[in-house]
């Protein structure tokens, strides 16, 4: 009787010791293991091979990318590095300008100034520039909120070039009720500069760009456009960045909820359009300087759950949350001048494609 009590008494002494284990993992969890970069010297990498990937694709890929005026290309998976590549002349070192890819930078802004109580994207853009920041009757100009400026819903005419002084930024329609593309999104740099009580470039830097181990600057080009430009991987960071939801290693730099909300359909009126980052896999889809709605997907070859900064002249970057891929290309344009998208970016994914399928 003795002997046969005895595995049962181990048994249960084992579960106990088992139980007091899983205990201690719930309250004690495990550290975030996600990889994030420190330095751009020592950025870890991962094979092509090692994912599975038809490597053989790469070099019709960088042939196309070259031809097409491209300056640098980075694919991460996971936050490593797969490839990197510089083309005519570009290096690790050059800096290249985001263009319109860097609206989601002010966008980015704008929720770590919500985050920290500095401003409220619902209330009126009229609350911190005071009256009269535009040329509308003072009720159509208090309808215009910090949302109205994120989601490019401000009903000002798109039609009158890229200077935001009032006298430019006349009333089309009641903010909205109509989607355009129009410069004055920057007027959120003066909203976060005026909060905050500091210049534009240094509540960025500081709130930003230093927490996660950018370079890079702003510049004025032409009429009051505000324009960023960073080395290449300075702009794979951000991307990461927004791929890991606001997170940096272990701190919440941008907002996860604001970054959910400015990383899917913002309104009805283009539903291809968040909080400036582009929503690929929605039914229709409108672009910059037209008032037509498109059917169909924004870019048919790529993953539907995809979500895209695009500026001028094909800067790109490609956040696909269900591959895991941040994707990066800065350069001149493709073909010709364009303000966002462009068939460049069908012709790019299926080049893509091919390698990562």
């Amino acid at each position: 009787m003795k002997l046969s009590i005895l595995p049962l008494v181990f048994v249960l002494a084992l579960f106990a010791c088992s139980s007091d284990g899983d205990n201690d993992s719930d309250n004690n969890p495990q550290p975030d293991t996600l990889y994030y970069p420190t330095t751009d010297a020592t950025w870890e990498t991962v094979t092509a091979e090692s994912l599975g990937w038809n490597t053989a694709a790469f070099s019709d890929l960088y042939d196309f990318l070259e031809l097409k005026n491209t300056k640098s290309f980075m694919i991460l998976y996971d936050g490593r590095i797969v490839s990197e590549q510089y083309f005519n002349g570009h290096s690790a070192q050059s800096l290249w300008y985001w263009a319109s890819a860097g609206k989601t930078l002010t966008t980015a802004c704008t929720g770590i100034a919500a985050e920290q109580g500095l401003l409220d994207v619902n209330a009126a853009v009229s609350t911190y520039l005071g009256a009269g920041w535009t040329s509308l009757p003072t009720n159509k100009e208090q309808l215009i909120k910090v949302s109205n400026l994120l989601t490019m819903t401000s009903g000002l005419d798109d039609s009158l070039g890229d200077s935001v002084a009032p006298e430019n930024l006349q009333y089309v329609a009641d903010a909205g009720t109509r989607w355009a593309y129009h410069n004055v999104y920057v007027k959120l740099q003066d909203v976060v500069s005026e909060v905050a009580n500091k210049t534009w470039a240094t509540y960025f830097n500081e709130n930003l760009r230093d927490k996660i181990g950018m370079n890079g600057f702003w510049f004025s080009s032409g009429e009051d456009l505000s324009v960023y430009r960073s080395n290449t991987k300075s702009m794979a960071r951000f991307g990461l960045l927004m791929s890991r939801k606001g997170k940096w290693f272990d701190q919440q730099i941008v907002p996860e909820a604001f970054c959910e909300a400015a990383t899917q359909t913002s309104q009805n009126l283009n539903r291809a359009y968040g909080y400036m980052w582009w929503i690929n896999g929605e039914s229709s889809y409108r672009l910059p300087q037209v008032q037509f709605q498109f059917n169909g997907s924004l870019i048919p070859s790529a993953p539907a759950d995809m979500y895209c900064a695009l500026g001028k002249n094909d800067q790109k970057i490609y956040i696909v949350p269900s591959r895991k891929l941040v994707i990066i290309r800065m350069g001149d344009s493709a073909d010709g001048t364009n303000f966002a998208l462009s068939d460049f970016d069908d012709a790019l994914w299926q080049k893509i494609n091919a390698v990562i399928q």
